[in-house]
């Protein structure tokens, strides 16, 4: 799959589900501590969320990149807009902005 048919894919679904972590692993079983921080974070707010495992797909791990332009993962969309990767998920929750976005 091209480049701009994986970046279409991805703003469907960004724009599809409220909440999408493009991450290493699943929610299940997350590869990377980065990727279970913010996990660990989505599950602790209760919300309801879907992941994307780029080490499962190329295609999407050099996608996510160019769609969002931020070099590293895991990378967090609420409502169709990109939120950050795990330092800024983890400054808005300390700051108890997380949960105002997620609701």
């Amino acid at each position: 799959m091209d480049l701009e048919s994986k970046k279409q894919e991805i703003d469907a679904l960004v724009k599809s589900e409220k909440v999408v972590l493009f991450m290493k692993g699943d929610k299940m079983a997350p590869m990377c501590g980065f990727s279970a921080h913010v996990v660990q974070l989505l599950l602790n707010s209760g919300v309801d969320f879907e992941t994307r495992d780029v080490l499962t797909d190329e295609d999407l791990r050099s996608a996510i990149k160019d769609y969002s332009d931020w070099p590293t993962l895991p990378q967090l969309y609420v409502n169709g807009e990109f939120v950050g990767g795990c330092d800024i998920v983890n400054e808005l929750h300390q700051s108890g902005e997380l949960d105002n976005i997620l609701k």
